[in-house]
């Protein structure tokens, strides 16, 4: 198969990197609208070739590894592909990308979030092992081809991922809380020391923790928001959800229930049991 990749960056990069080591894929080509990924894309070898959009229609598959309102304006633009052409989107929500998927591709198309990456972002922070040993949520998938929903999951098989079937509805739910809400509160606390006085020197003495917890405040602001844009109900919800918690908190302290506090706390650690 020839697969063209929409978008350059993590997921892009690295997607290519990965099918470029199975025997599935003969060529990976690319493109993208920043000419300078397109650039340092070839020179780290993560696809063959630098290719038009229009192009990319010519491709057996096409990855969509851009952020989730660009997805949807390309789908408008592919519109006149082959009917055994693929097309494979990485977004991380799903309901308004398949509701915005025109009729006439939506026999190629395949709704997917593979759920994985970093806080990094560009050509240069593709890995290879990206996706290996991790979850794709594959959504919707009854009203997609089987020659499509066969190559999708054929393809995400070789690259190392586990899939998971799941509705549209439900996915943009569940992903409002573990991935969506991580990101919200990573910003919130990063702009919490920044809005101190002397932000640096509270800095010095960051360690584990506050690392872990702002580590992800260094992603794309571009793409986040418009991923809380449009999942806005359900990151509402869940951060709605989240202050509840985090108000239980603050009363037990500001109350000297230190008993109480530690019941919570050891409530919230059977989280790692199921993890």
């Amino acid at each position: 198969m020839i697969v063209g990749i929409v978008g350059l960056g993590l997921m892009g990069g690295s997607l290519g990197l990965a099918l470029q080591h199975t025997k599935l894929v003969s060529k990976v080509v690319g493109f993208d609208h920043n000419l300078s990924h397109c650039e340092e894309a070839l020179r780290l070898t993560l696809v063959h070739e630098i290719v038009s959009f229009a192009e990319m229609k010519t491709c057996d598959v096409i990855f969509l590894a851009i952020p989730v309102g660009g997805i949807i304006k390309a789908l408008q633009e592919l519109q006149d592909v082959s009917a055994h052409t693929t097309i494979i989107d990485l977004g991380s929500t799903k309901a308004e990308i398949v509701a915005c998927v025109p009729e006439k591709i939506r026999y190629n198309f395949i709704a997917t979030h593979p759920m994985t990456g970093t806080e990094k972002f560009g050509p240069s922070a593709a890995i290879q092992n990206l996706y290996h040993d991790k979850v794709v949520v594959l959504c919707d998938t009854d009203h997609s081809g089987d020659l499509h929903k066969n190559r999708a999951i054929q393809i995400f098989s070789h690259i190392g991922m586990k899939i998971v079937f799941m509705d549209p509805t439900s996915h943009d739910a569940h992903a409002a809380f573990i991935s969506h809400l991580p990101h919200v509160l990573s910003y919130a606390l990063a702009n919490s020391v920044m809005g101190q006085e002397d932000p640096k020197s509270i800095l010095l003495l960051a360690a584990g923790g506050f690392k872990d917890m702002s580590r992800i405040a260094k992603s794309s602001p571009q793409m986040w928001s418009d991923i809380f844009r449009q999942n806005r109900d359900n990151v509402l919800k869940s951060i709605e959800i989240f202050e509840r918690e985090l108000h239980k908190s603050r009363k037990m302290i500001e109350e000297e229930d230190w008993e109480g506090l530690e019941a919570w706390m050891s409530k919230a650690t059977t989280l790692h049991k199921i993890l």
